[in-house]
């Protein structure tokens, strides 16, 4: 069909225009750019962002049964923290779970280190900061991310449960987007453990106490969370849940694998 206007095509798109084009989009892709401006615009940050869903997604596809493990970049060798996530690490690992940390120093070093020392396998997923961390050296895979949200999705999607050892603000924002994402139903439910009762005490004390006293969440929303002391209860607890979330997926005839992945 004929238009009785003048108007010109933008790809897809019909403007009501009738002036020619000084140049097609094909002549700007070919022509060499003067200045590297484009690579911080919006568009070619979608595709960045795309790029590392992607790239995610595909080294991780074939990941065995994991467990995420956060806690804070700060500590060191020696210090209580560490060995104790040292020996999470290692405990989750002689399970079977792959442990997946942010791949940084501290407690994240400490859970890969006890899994790679135990024969698991150890996973890094990286983000890009101001002050550059790397990834440490106790790694089977290591990802490298520069999208926060990015790489949260990849924590999500391919763990089987949370673990939270003692940490700072990027601690509470993954724990707190785990218990919303359960709470909310947007994923499965699966476990969150706090590992350290005196660490993470006061914190759920304020939960149960001001946010469900109040109203301000659900009276079994608390119940979401596992906090101990004992490495032990803690990998038991990822267990028995696992396993109960694969039969139950598995009633519903939702899928014949047995991962329970998302």
């Amino acid at each position: 069909m004929s238009l009785d206007f003048p108007f010109r095509l933008r790809g897809p798109v019909m403007v009501r225009d009738g002036e020619p084009l000084s140049s097609t989009t094909d002549s700007r892709l070919l022509d060499t750019q003067a200045d590297t401006d484009w690579l911080h615009t919006d568009p070619w940050r979608v595709m960045r962002i795309q790029s590392e869903f992607v790239n995610g997604f595909g080294a991780l596809a074939e990941l065995p049964d994991a467990v995420s493990v956060f806690g804070s970049a700060r500590t060191k060798p020696g210090d209580e923290y560490y060995e104790q996530a040292v020996a999470l690490g290692a405990a989750l690992a002689e399970k079977g779970y792959a442990v997946v940390t942010g791949g940084g120093p501290g407690q994240m070093e400490a859970a890969n280190k006890g899994a790679r020392e135990a024969g698991g396998f150890s996973v890094g997923l990286g983000i890009e900061l101001p002050h550059e961390q790397g990834l440490n050296g106790n790694l089977d895979l290591g990802i490298h991310f520069r999208y926060f949200f990015v790489r949260k999705t990849m924590f999500v999607k391919y763990s089987q449960a949370f673990v939270c050892t003692p940490g700072g603000f990027g601690t509470l924002d993954e724990l707190f987007e785990a218990v919303t994402l359960v709470q909310t139903k947007k994923i499965t439910r699966f476990p969150i453990v706090l590992l350290g009762t005196e660490f993470w005490g006061p914190l759920v004390d304020w939960i149960k106490n001001s946010l469900a006293a109040e109203g301000m969440i659900s009276p079994d929303d608390p119940d979401l969370i596992l906090c101990t002391d004992s490495i032990d209860e803690a990998v038991e607890h990822v267990v028995q849940s696992h396993r109960e979330a694969i039969a139950a997926k598995v009633e519903r005839g939702e899928s014949n694998d047995l991962t329970g992945r998302r």
